[in-house]
């Protein structure tokens, strides 16, 4: 793959063209634009959100875990491109409001694509992906038991935010990071639970 390929940029020039073509655009087509990369979002923003102050919602951090654990797994499987329910699958967004976001979401990829740009990128793939989609798994099934304290599950969310980032942006020396952030969660994680 070339590296102006797997820039967020193309990804977004993408989905700007599929807005263009129709007043309304599924999930699914969304989806089916960003191919491979499909699990990075689904990953980050449940572990963006509950590492926001309405993380403390008691149950939401669990909730948000489960709904991590499904695409994981589907990660862990070594399907290309992710399962959605049909309900999700055909939600409708118009593309007045994708238009819309399109210049804040350009700026955010501008900066991203500067600071992660394709390195080791073995690492985003084969084994390795299906290694971090099992880490994933354990971070996320250490989320209920920390939610009993306040705000403690967010050191696995945030490890898992990370391997959802290096998904996103192909970089594999972010996924090596996600792999000692998610060491570092699960022993604090051990250590809390222990106590």
């Amino acid at each position: 793959m070339k590296k102006e390929d797997s820039a967020l940029g193309k990804l977004l020039d993408n989905i700007e063209k599929l807005a263009k073509e129709d007043r309304k655009v599924t999930i699914g087509q969304i989806v089916e634009v960003l191919g491979g990369r499909s699990y990075g979002p689904f990953l980050l923003f449940p572990a963006l959100l509950e590492m926001s102050p309405i993380g403390g919602i008691p149950g939401l951090p669990t909730a948000l875990a489960a709904i991590i654990i499904v695409f994981a797994a589907q990660i862990a499987i070594g399907k290309e491109h992710m399962w959605l329910p049909q309900f999700i699958k055909k939600r409708q967004i118009s593309c007045d409001r994708i238009l819309k976001a399109l210049p804040s979401l350009r700026k955010m990829a501008r900066f991203l694509d500067r600071w992660f740009h394709g390195r080791l990128e073995s690492l985003t793939r084969g084994i390795w992906l299906r290694v971090a989609a099992l880490c994933v798994i354990c971070l996320a099934l250490t989320v209920p038991p920390l939610e009993l304290l306040p705000f403690a599950s967010t050191a696995p969310m945030a490890a898992i935010a990370a391997f959802g980032l290096a998904l996103l942006v192909g970089d594999g020396l972010l996924m090596a990071l996600a792999f000692v952030a998610a060491g570092l969660a699960l022993a604090i994680g051990v250590g809390v639970v222990g106590k």
